[in-house]
């Protein structure tokens, strides 16, 4: 939905090279990597606005975060990104991480269009 939703899905495998050091012998990928792919899935949503054609979604901050759940090797995260507030160049979106229907990570993300 230009402007006012993304999802994205990452399909999680044993190579990402994050699982090197989190954790050797136990992998879990990062809450800053599933933040990452929020932010992301927000900017996307963001720029496809015709109005932000060719500008640059900069992430500028997590408000109220919460992981829920492990995300592992052979998991299918899908992210969806709710823009709930745009003023100007600033916006707000909710973000959502979910494995199977069931919620990994949740919170607020402040973005910047420039």
């Amino acid at each position: 939905e230009p402007g006012s939703k993304a999802v994205a899905i990452k399909n999680v495998t044993a190579n990402e090279p994050f699982f090197q050091g989190h954790f050797p012998g136990n992998h879990v990928m990062p809450g800053v990597i599933i933040v990452e792919a929020m932010a992301q899935t927000g900017a996307f949503a963001l720029l496809s606005l015709e109005t932000n054609q060719g500008k640059i979604a900069y992430f500028g901050g997590i408000k109220k975060m919460r992981f829920r759940k492990k995300v592992l090797p052979g998991d299918t995260l899908r992210l969806e990104t709710t823009i709930i507030k745009l003023k100007g160049s600033l916006g707000i979106g909710h973000a959502i991480a979910f494995v199977d229907d069931v919620i990994v990570a949740e919170g607020e993300l402040t973005f910047a269009i420039g």
